[in-house]
């Protein structure tokens, strides 16, 4: 955490001094404003989270509940989900409260007795270590507190306008200064019921799977039902389950299934109760299901162990369904490429499935990252309006994987044990999909911010279109060793990582040293070309640079000086930015050399990484002129932006 830069702080460095909308932001819903986030589910909230590092981008998010949430729907929350909260300054804070998972272990029929169900296996939860961060169980709306929190505490200050919900009225009259015309309605407080329209640039949808912006759009949702219901229920309890603070799948002979999800504090749990098929007529009768039906069919499925619900917090039924619109905003696939997106869906507003898989709130707060610091950019002069066009194209795809996969695992977890191909083929699945469920499959397509096809043997570890993966490294100026990765905020600023050459940090000339030369005083590089007038050297660019050598053999004073940048009123170095390969005593340590893990060319590398944390191409260090092409592909010339 850096601060002091601005001059000195005794206060929460966590909260950022407000600035643009956040000092003169009105206590009520304006009649105008640049973005309009309909609901406060995970999508929306991560994305007031972003934009809330916007200042000069008049954000407002409303909600239709007259509060916080105080019971979430979700719980699971995947690595790649904890490695965005790392970026949002919150990770430590949430892993503290939440149940960790590190083993799945999994129950079946005894062969000797069929009736009874007996352990089978037990695997890691994150078997190939895909990732750093735990795999936590948490509540949604502790969740939602924690980016809630974020957005009130970023420079623009945003917090939910509660007691309004959007009511299905929304016209887009292209040309006007706020093109987009939503009518809401007051659903708490003295005057419940009233009615008014308001008027913004952008209006993003999170509005959940009634989501009555994607009906106003006239988007489609696809798909089709399992025709299976399952009952969901926290509950706090007594039992002689041995393995009941251990996330199960339970499989007995002839009852159904059981997921068990552990909660976070030690006593409550979740419970999927598979309650089998659902006639095609049944209109929904299912969900009628009372729930001392769903605890003693609990009781069947564990036999001969029992549960004793002492305390129901929250419970539902539900019917497995798989679908997906046809798009994520507002441009009709024969209208793409005329016109950019003005409105745009996010989260079950989008793609519905099961909840067994723990995808939804994940994927949705992913949709929210993606969106925000586009619509960031494009609202600060910074890009393009085409910029947003990418938003769609990239979401839907990751939306249907996510559809395919719950598909097959849904229906993995309701077949009969004489219907499986072996008794380990739920444990078989679950260990070989693992990386996908942890969020780490996406993988972005060739477009305006991602460059595909050129430079990835530069840098094998880092797939183009994937999250970047990070790697341990030691820091130059402190002898601190950390996570390369955990240094970056959500700050909406590009990362650009510099992998040095071989040549000695002090050398007077070598490849890396003739690129940092570049990237200062170039007038064609991207610093020159896109940063601000009158900004920070790093406005717009944060940019880091790994040696091949230990922190030892060299000072942090021998690296180029833009990677020794000043920022804020009293022009301060940044000492936080030279990075060496960790070569500590391998007696005493675990050292990481992360050209090796990563699989970087000792020749040196140029690894550019999104805001969203997805790594968007990889240059030589000798390629100014691809790295400058690559950053005109999206950027604007800086006459007229603002820096955040």
């Amino acid at each position: 955490m850096q601060f002091h830069h601005h001059g000195y702080l005794s206060t929460e460095p966590r909260v950022a001094a407000a600035a643009g909308t956040g000092t003169e932001r009105p206590a009520e819903l304006p009649d105008t404003m640049d973005v309009l986030i309909v609901g406060s589910g995970p999508a929306g909230v991560i994305a007031a989270a972003q934009l809330s590092q916007y200042p000069d981008v008049h954000t407002r998010i409303i909600e239709r509940r007259p509060g916080r949430l105080e019971l979430g729907q979700a719980d699971g929350i995947q690595a790649r989900s904890v490695e965005t909260f790392q970026a949002f300054g919150f990770a430590e804070r949430i892993t503290a409260e939440a149940y960790r998972i590190t083993e799945m272990n999994f129950w079946a029929p005894d062969p000797q007795n069929p009736q009874n169900i007996i352990r089978t296996s037990r695997t890691d939860d994150d078997v190939r270590g895909v990732s750093e961060f735990p795999h936590l169980i948490v509540n949604q709306a502790r969740v939602l507190d924690y980016y809630l929190e974020a957005a009130q505490r970023g420079p623009a200050r945003i917090e939910p306008d509660y007691g309004w919900e959007f009511t299905g009225e929304l016209t887009v009259t292209e040309g006007a200064e706020h093109p987009v015309a939503v009518t809401l309605r007051r659903t708490a407080g003295p005057d419940e019921g009233a009615e008014r329209t308001v008027r913004a640039k952008y209006v993003y949808g999170c509005d959940g799977a009634h989501s009555r912006v994607r009906k106003a759009l006239g988007c489609t949702m696809k798909g089709d039902k399992a025709l299976h219901a399952w009952g969901v229920m926290d509950v706090l309890y007594d039992t002689d389950f041995p393995d009941i603070r251990t996330k199960c799948a339970i499989q007995s002979h002839d009852g159904g299934s059981i997921l068990l999800i552990p909660r976070e504090g030690g006593y409550l749990i979740r419970l999927y109760v598979d309650l089998g098929t659902v006639a095609e007529d049944d209109g929904g009768q299912v969900r009628q299901t009372p729930m001392e039906t769903v605890v003693a069919k609990a009781n069947e499925i564990l036999h001969p162990y029992t549960i004793e619900v002492r305390d129901v917090a929250w419970s539902s039924i539900y019917e497995v369904g798989h679908r997906l619109t046809d798009r994520f905003d507002d441009v009709l696939p024969e209208d793409r490429g005329t016109r950019t997106p003005r409105v745009f869906i996010a989260g079950d507003a989008c793609h519905t499935h099961s909840a067994k898989a723990g995808q939804g709130m994940n994927v949705s707060m992913q949709d929210g990252f993606n969106l925000a610091w586009k619509l960031g950019q494009v609202l600060t002069g910074r890009s393009p309006a085409s910029l947003l066009d990418t938003y769609s194209a990239e979401r839907q795809v990751v939306a249907k994987d996510l559809i395919d996969f719950d598909r097959e695992w849904s229906s993995l977890m309701a077949k009969k044990p004489e219907e499986l191909g072996s008794p380990d083929e739920v444990a078989e699945y679950y260990v070989r999909t693992s990386e996908f469920p942890a969020g780490f499959m996406t993988e972005y397509a060739d477009s305006m911010i991602t460059r595909e096809g050129v430079g990835q043997e530069l840098a094998t570890g880092y797939p183009i279109g994937k999250r970047f993966k990070s790697e341990r490294v030691v820091r130059v100026s402190d002898a601190n060793p950390l996570h390369l990765g955990h240094h970056a905020r959500a700050d909406g600023r590009w990362r650009i990582y510099a992998f040095a050459d071989s040549a000695a940090p002090s050398a007077a000339d070598s490849p890396l040293r003739r690129w940092a030369q570049w990237m200062l005083e170039a007038l064609d590089s991207p610093v020159a070309v896109h940063t601000p007038t009158g900004a920070d050297l790093d406005a717009l660019f944060d940019i880091k640079v790994i040696y091949q050598q230990g922190h030892h053999e060299f000072e942090v004073t021998d690296a180029p000086e833009i990677f020794r940048s000043r920022s804020g009123p009293f022009q301060l170095t940044d000492y936080e930015r030279v990075f060496a390969t960790d070569r500590r005593d391998p007696e005493l340590f675990d050292p990481v050399d992360i050209f090796a893990t990563r699989g970087i060319s000792r020749d040196g590398a140029v690894v550019v990484v999104r805001p969203d944390q997805y790594v968007a191409g990889i240059f030589p260090l000798t390629d100014t002129a691809g790295l400058a092409e690559f950053f005109r592909g999206h950027l604007l010339p800086a006459d007229g932006a603002t820096a955040p």
